[in-house]
């Protein structure tokens, strides 16, 4: 795609795709009966401390890519008018899809751009800053990046001199000291790259438009916090209390 084709959109127009169709069979019994985003955090279902930290920000669209009791979700959350956003819902249907095929298939509600987030992660960045260094780049996607040294989690960017040089989650190397923190952004062309109905890695995306040169790379500085672990929903409540985030 030239470089002259990929036009600008503005923040409050750019949807976010969360992607919260997952087993999450880390964290079973909890799971059991519910999905991952209605677990109790720090008093409130999970999502609802999602979609508060997206309002902040000045977020006012969401496409909630849902698929094991993802009607739970759908019926806990609404349209989003009591929160002041618009929030509509895509699901996998019978056969779970992969991150990769949830978008692919969330598309048609994600216009020219749109950011991808995870269901279980807490990241508390700006994201007015990470959209304007989007929007100065042509690439067809953003990976935001943390520098992490295999602290939180095995480290899997190389990332220098504010370039992304290598990504791969599956084969680690030892100059890999940054991790994918878990905020992108990406036009609309890199997503059609996946098949309609495919089950895709969202990562296997990722690593091809990184070798291609075709992603941009945006180091943030605050960990992130997430509940795909025992241990993730524990330091994650405390952040939410201590901050007075919680209510």
């Amino acid at each position: 795609m030239p470089p002259e084709s990929r036009g600008t959109v503005e923040f409050p127009t750019v949807p976010v795709a969360l992607l919260a169709g997952g087993l999450a069979t880390r964290l079973r019994p909890l799971t059991h009966k519910i999905p991952k985003a209605m677990i109790e955090v720090a008093g409130r279902p999970f999502i609802d401390h999602q979609l508060d930290l997206l309002r902040r920000n000045g977020v006012r669209r969401v496409v909630l890519c849902l698929g094991y009791l993802g009607e739970q979700v759908a019926a806990h959350v609404g349209v989003g008018a009591d929160r002041g956003m618009e929030i509509r819902y895509s699901f996998d249907g019978e056969k779970l899809l992969g991150t990769g095929g949830a978008l692919r298939r969330a598309l048609p509600l994600l216009g020219e751009a749109c950011w991808v987030l995870y269901g279980d992660s807490y990241l508390d960045i700006d994201y007015r800053a990470v959209f304007r260094a989007f929007q100065e780049q042509q690439a067809l996607g953003l990976m935001t990046v943390l520098r992490n040294a295999d602290q939180w989690d095995r480290s899997n960017v190389v990332f220098r001199r504010g370039k992304l040089v290598c990504y791969d989650k599956r084969q680690s190397r030892p100059d890999m000291e940054y991790i994918d923190y878990g905020a992108c952004l990406f036009r609309r062309p890199a997503l059609e790259r996946i098949r309609p109905d495919e089950v895709a890695d969202l990562a296997d995306l990722m690593r091809d438009l990184v070798q291609q040169s075709e992603m941009a790379g945006y180091e943030v500085h605050q960990r992130f916090y997430e509940i795909g672990s025992h241990q993730g929903l524990e330091e994650t409540a405390r952040y939410l209390r201590t901050t007075g985030l919680a209510a």
